[in-house]
């Protein structure tokens, strides 16, 4: 994993504008609470065999607790680079350390009436042993692409 720390509530993020570009920081907890628009990094992470690592985050989790999740990752501490946070989260979340550096795929800005951050997506292809970080994931799974799993529903159930 990497040698930075997971960050907490108190760890400062950049705010940042509808151009991505940093206007100010504060703490986490203040960023979520008062909807700053900060950074977040998403990771996709399928193995050797073409699987999606699928985890559920934990009920503990500020945004989408207890929600199934096809990405790893999570905010961009200040200073960091959209790089930097890709590859600490996803070997934080995998428990892994060594992973290649995900390869960028495109951002964009997500904002909803909650919530406002600018999202860099990535993949990278983990073929080592996964020990996921119990304070992000309370299930992991995998899944083949195209293939539903036991018990999985389309939007709405349908």
């Amino acid at each position: 994993m990497s040698d930075q720390a997971p960050l907490s509530a108190d760890e400062m993020l950049d705010i940042v504008d509808e151009q991505d570009r940093v206007v100010g920081q504060a703490r986490r907890a203040d960023a979520y609470a008062r909807k700053l628009r900060h950074r977040c990094s998403f990771v996709h992470v399928r193995d050797g065999a073409g699987r999606v690592f699928v985890h559920r985050r934990t009920a503990r989790k500020p945004v989408f607790p207890s929600h199934y999740d096809m990405f790893v990752g999570g905010v961009v501490g200040a200073g960091e680079t959209y790089d930097e946070a890709a590859l600490r989260e996803a070997e934080e979340e995998l428990g892994v350390r060594g992973l290649p550096a995900p390869v960028p795929l495109f951002r964009f800005l997500y904002e909803t009436p909650e919530h406002a951050w600018w999202s860099a997506v990535y993949e990278v292809r983990c073929d080592l042993p996964v020990h996921r970080a119990q304070r992000d994931c309370s299930q992991p799974a995998s899944a083949k692409p195209g293939r539903a799993q036991p018990g999985a529903q389309r939007d709405g159930g349908k």
